[in-house]
């Protein structure tokens, strides 16, 4: 396999959220929650409301849009695929389709062998 896997894609449902986000805030980013007060939810920020650290890990865009995971978190997955969605309830605390009564939801997939050695090779070069 010669093209490098994504780490993380959206839905169509995602995506057309996602728009509506930035239409009312401008520039947004994500970061895929470890726990605490809203479990393990994807939560997105306007981009200057959070601090992205010089260690979170960037696992690639969503419609133009960042989406990063803490280092420790990012050892866990890094071996899945994500898939963006949108279900029904309540958003996180501070994410900003919270009130909407739909929430961004992260399915997951683990990365075939092949996909693996190209993620491999990628990061190698």
């Amino acid at each position: 396999m010669s093209d490098k896997p994504l780490r993380v894609v959206a839905t169509d449902k995602a995506l057309d959220l996602i728009r509506t986000l930035q239409d009312e805030h401008g520039e947004i980013l994500f970061h895929q929650s470890g726990g605490c007060c809203d479990g393990s939810s994807p939560m997105c920020y306007g981009a200057s409301d959070y601090m992205i650290s010089d260690s979170d890990v960037k696992l690639g865009e969503v419609g133009g849009v960042p989406f990063y995971m803490s280092p420790s978190q990012f050892e866990y997955w890094k071996h899945t695929a994500l898939t963006l969605d949108v279900v029904p309830g309540r958003g996180g605390m501070f994410s900003l389709e919270n009130g909407r009564e739909v929430r961004f939801h992260i399915r997951s997939r683990i990365f075939t062998d092949a996909e693996v050695r190209a993620l491999e090779e990628a990061e190698a070069a």
